[in-house]
């Protein structure tokens, strides 16, 4: 029997699933028509069939993306639950890979602290960064060059002076990532780093969003 996944679907699916079920109603076609549509009159590549559907057909910049994605065979994930989940490991896999796999095992103790914070705490992976979420994002674990890790803290307004292994994370402004540490080996990953992804995470429940 295969192990357990430790990825969960990310909270962008269930809207892309809505918008894409609105686009008959909305264009006279559904994504897999307008797929077919594209492949039959469109242009010959990606960029060419998005500028096209946008310019040619009046269509918003979303829509144009994911059926052009799709007419390329790719992008499925982006509104499937199932495709996004059979993803999720190869963008982690694709993240680690080279020279960054060295990084790998200070990603597997984060990843394994961050989800064992709350039985709520879910990993979702993109393609450059693994946040976790609660209700929203409270860390996300990014490789920020060949030997270093950042894991990022939505901690907020903090009052107070902070521990020197906490920065603020530059230009914050509208993003819930506000501080960070940075992290070059499995022995960072300690009681510190634990206490303060927990801080994050019990955060996300208190602060009114």
């Amino acid at each position: 029997m295969p192990a357990k996944s430790p990825y969960s679907v990310h909270p962008s699916i269930p809207y892309v699933q809505n918008v894409i079920a609105k686009l008959k109603t909305k264009t006279g076609r559904t994504i897999d028509e307008w797929v077919e549509f594209v492949k039959k009159d469109g242009p010959r590549t990606e960029s060419e069939r998005r500028d096209w559907l946008k310019e040619r057909h009046k269509l918003g910049t979303n829509y144009a993306w994911w059926i052009a994605e799709r007419s390329v065979g790719k992008g499925e994930e982006d509104g499937d639950p199932a495709a996004y989940l059979r993803k999720a490991p190869e963008y982690v896999a694709e993240m680690f890979a080279g020279k960054r796999e060295v990084l790998k095992p200070i990603y597997d103790r984060l990843l394994s602290l961050g989800l064992g914070v709350g039985k709520d705490a879910k990993a979702c992976p993109c393609k450059t960064i693994v946040p976790l979420y609660r209700e929203h994002v409270f860390a996300e674990i990014k490789p920020a060059t060949n030997t270093r890790i950042d894991l990022g803290l939505a901690l907020g307004e903090v009052k107070g002076k902070l521990p020197k292994r906490i920065e603020p994370v530059k230009n914050a402004k509208g993003n819930r990532i506000t501080h960070r540490i940075a992290i070059e080996s499995v022995d960072q990953v300690d009681a510190f780093v634990e206490k303060w992804l927990t801080a994050a995470y019990e955060t996300d429940r208190s602060v009114d969003h």
